[in-house]
């Protein structure tokens, strides 16, 4: 076994020998008293949309706690990852803007139609799409890793997991916070602060902001200029235009977020909480995070010619400053950004009576994305951009009745209703053509579309839990989903030397306006049978189904060489189903916790997106896949060392198409590589392995505090987080591989013992690995498929964050 596995597998072998576990602190009174003796707390987590503790929920859950956010800066949905390593988040430029993977199932990111396969829950609301990588998390109670189906609780889009993140309430008493910091690689500044407290008896609020900002970046663009010649199909004249480098150090973000809180408890059986945000963000490069990690002819890029390899590096160049001038969505002087605004309010209403809990949840938001990318991702003289604008709102409202009976038996009943509107529109530069006669800003546009998809919601869901013994309980639950979309797409403007190409709304034969009304139901049933032997001691088995939504394809293309659009631009829902048992014990007198879990899942129509590249078509085809493993999580606070907290995974994951009869074959890939079926355009990858899955993943890491005179205390943690090696593609491409990987995260931090002020250095990916979480083939590189010999795409990486390291001081008031 490698290096790394055998660290991870040691750690493992320790805990079990010491009988060990994994959770999370208490509250933060009970904190102190236990940082005093030593020894863990449990916390609270909403796996089943009840209280519960996470040693006590028949669920495979990671539980991240608001002490544990803090010390390792965990602001992001991608951050996540560093303490999740099953979980993997890819940022991508367009489509749904990110690729969000759980134990080998996620998403690809190239259709903004397909919903992620992990959903993200914030404050008990669904905000699944994949522009929720945009989103800033501050100010947070907990963040909750769920692995596996969750459909009869949080609904369509959970066959992977669900990530739940609940952001903070108001404290009883006044509490005001500032915390200011700066980040050496992107020179940047941060702060962030709120005011918290009572306003009457029965009225808390709370009024949290962060705002930052970089003089720099993570990487840099070392393009050069480009000149880019197009021939206008009007007066049959060729044109040069001059290409400037791309903004240097990139992303150059500038964010603001904003979020208030009322909390109304006017009864002890009455809360109402109600929560509003609003985020900001501003970079000056949608893809600035797209490297050239692995090229076709094996040396250079075939878009700029530079040499291609593993680091932070890119080549892009912004739109002709005179093109863009009059192009729909582009800055005057054509640079690139993606600009992203969002705003969202969330109502809780929970009531309890001795015998029941009434709860509503109801959510109303919105988002708005533009941006202007090098849409070939490495500039060279053919250069392609694009710009895009892409809104998003849905109101939802969920009702829920939870009984509370002393007996054995007790019941939840639930409802949901969503409505969802998605408006897209996209103006293309490709082929080096304009039209001179064209209306008025689509002169340099090649193709120009337009899109909607209208969605409604309809769902019901019950469980029920019967005590067979008092430790042995059994529940089974199911959930109906009834879901329409109706949608529309065209392209309403082609430069005439691309109509052979793509059709158009006035398209003679008929196929130029794509419309699909779609209606899905889904019945998910879910049983668990728990025993609880002692109060620390805990064996479950579960059987679980899941559905995610089918749909539409908004920013697809028609293609002339395709004869059915519909089916282009539409697919069929993702369906799960399978098995896992666990084991969840607190042993030593609460020292030392120890979690097993093992499951197998099947999913069937697993909605995979490609680029047809012969017939310039987007297509959202569905194989058969299988993910199975084992996971061991645990965690050691002994009482002889006050302070001291061991903690770590390692998870064995084997993730593969079970059936993908007729996949497609990925650029130049050759009859002797098995693009050899369907006319020599398709393979077989059934038994190939899912995109970034690896086999094996875990993490370790220490943390530390120890009190320093009378009034101060001193804390330091040390984490590492493993990855096998996978292919970042889904479509078996040997280029794509990224190998094994090891990233070092560490803190220090000194301050009042009562967290007065704080001083904390923080350091993440310290060893500067440069790695990759999604992939996508370099435009116009590599050769057809299906030929005797061929030439591979380049394959352009989403690459992660190198190396940095942040000051930051807090002070409480």
């Amino acid at each position: 076994m490698h290096r790394h596995k055998s660290v991870l597998l040691a750690s493992s072998m320790f805990a079990i020998i010491a009988a060990p576990a994994f959770a999370q602190e208490a509250p933060a009174a009970q904190d102190d008293a236990a940082q005093q003796q030593g020894g863990l707390n449990d916390i609270i987590v909403t796996a089943r949309k009840r209280q519960e503790t996470a040693q006590d929920v028949p669920v495979a859950v990671t539980a991240i706690t608001a002490a544990q956010i803090a010390t390792r800066d965990v602001t992001s949905v991608e951050k996540i990852t560093a303490i999740a390593p099953q979980f993997s988040v890819g940022r991508a430029s367009n489509g749904s803007g990110a690729q969000l993977t759980l134990r080998g199932i996620g998403s690809s990111s190239t259709s903004i139609g397909i919903e992620q396969s992990v959903a993200v829950v914030v404050d008990g609301a669904y905000y699944g799409q994949g522009r929720v990588i945009n989103e800033g998390f501050f100010d947070l109670a907990r963040v909750e890793v769920l692995k596996g189906p969750q459909a009869l609780f949080f609904g369509k889009n959970a066959t992977a997991g669900v990530i739940s993140i609940t952001s903070a309430d108001p404290t009883d008493k006044p509490e005001f916070m500032i915390k200011g910091g700066y980040e050496f690689k992107a020179q940047q500044y941060r702060i962030e602060g709120y005011a918290s407290g009572p306003l009457t008896d029965t009225l808390g609020y709370r009024i949290a902001a962060r705002y930052s900002k970089m003089d720099g970046g993570y990487y840099r663009n070392e393009a050069d200029d480009v000149t880019y010649t197009d021939y206008d199909a009007a007066t049959g004249t060729s044109t040069a235009h001059l290409a400037t480098p791309a903004d240097r150090k990139a992303p150059g973000e500038e964010e603001f977020l904003g979020r208030a809180t009322l909390k109304w408890e006017p009864t002890d059986n009455l809360t109402v909480s109600l929560k509003g945000s609003m985020d900001r963000s501003d970079v000056n490069n949608s893809s600035w995070n797209y490297v050239a990690f692995a090229c076709g002819n094996g040396s250079t890029s075939q878009l700029t010619g530079e040499s291609c390899g593993k680091h932070f590096v890119t080549y892009q160049n912004n739109m002709p400053a005179d093109i863009a001038a009059n192009f729909p969505y582009a800055k005057s002087d054509g640079s690139l950004y993606n600009r992203y605004r969002s705003a969202g309010g969330t109502l809780n209403v929970t009531y309890n009576t001795d015998e029941l809990q009434l709860s509503s949840v109801t959510n109303y938001q919105w988002n708005n994305n533009r941006w202007a990318c090098a849409c070939d991702f490495q500039s060279g003289s053919g250069a392609n951009w694009a710009t895009e604008n892409s809104s998003w709102k849905a109101f939802s409202q969920e009702l829920r009745a939870l009984t509370q009976f002393d007996g054995p038996f007790n019941m939840m009943v639930g409802m949901l209703y969503q409505k969802t509107r998605r408006d897209f529109e996209q103006y293309v530069i490709t082929g080096a053509v304009s039209n001179s006669d064209a209306p008025e800003g689509l002169e340099s546009v090649a193709t120009a579309k337009t899109s909607f998809t209208k969605g409604e919601t309809m769902a019901v869901f019950g469980q029920a839990t019967y005590k067979i013994l008092p430790d042995l309980e059994l529940a089974g639950g199911v959930r109906y989903t009834d879901e329409t979309k109706n949608s529309y797409f065209t392209q309403f403007y082609n430069n005439p030397l691309l109509t052979g190409i793509f059709r158009d709304q006035n398209d003679p034969d008929g196929l130029g306006v794509v419309t699909a009304r779609q209606h899905f139901t889904n019945w998910s049933p879910e049983a668990t049978l728990t025993w609880k032997a002692t109060p620390d001691f805990m064996v479950y088995g579960a059987y679980k189904t899941a559905y995610k939504s089918g749909g539409f394809s908004n920013g697809g293309i028609n293609s002339k060489f395709s004869s059915d659009p519909t089916a282009d631009l539409t697919f069929d829902p993702e369906r799960a189903q399978g098995f896992e048992i666990g084991l969840k014990s607190t042993l030593l007198d609460h020292q030392l916790r120890f979690n097993v879990t093992a499951f197998t899942y099947k999913y069937k129509d697993l909605q995979v997106d490609f680029f047809n590249s012969p017939i310039f078509a987007f297509q959202t085809l569905t194989a058969d896949a299988r993910t199975k493993g084992v996971e061991v999580e645990f965690q050691f606070a002994p009482h002889a060392v006050p302070g001291l907290d061991l903690h770590g995974s390692i998870n064995y994951d084997k993730a593969r198409y079970t059936s993908f009869p007729l996949a497609p074959c990925y650029a130049g890939e050759t009859q002797a590589e098995g693009c050899n079926l369907a006319g020599n355009t398709r393979q077989d990858l059934s038994g190939a392995p899912l995109s970034v899955a690896p086999n094996w993943t875990g993490n370790l890491g220490m943390n530390y505090e120890m009190s320093v005179g009378s009034a101060n205390k001193l804390g330091f943690n040390v984490d590492a987080k493993y990855s096998g090696s996978y292919l970042a593609s889904g479509f078996g491409n040997p280029l794509s591989r990224q190998g094994k990987y090891v990233t070092l995260d560490a803190g220090l931090r000194f301050g009042a013992e009562d967290d007065n002020w704080v001083l904390a250095l923080i350091g993440k990916n310290l060893t500067n690995r440069f790695y990759v979480t999604g992939v996508v083939d370099g435009p116009s590189t590599g050769s057809a498929s299906g030929g005797v010999t061929g030439l591979k795409a380049d394959q352009l990486g989403f690459g992660t964050l190198p190396r940095t390291v942040m000051v930051e001081v807090t002070k409480r008031f």
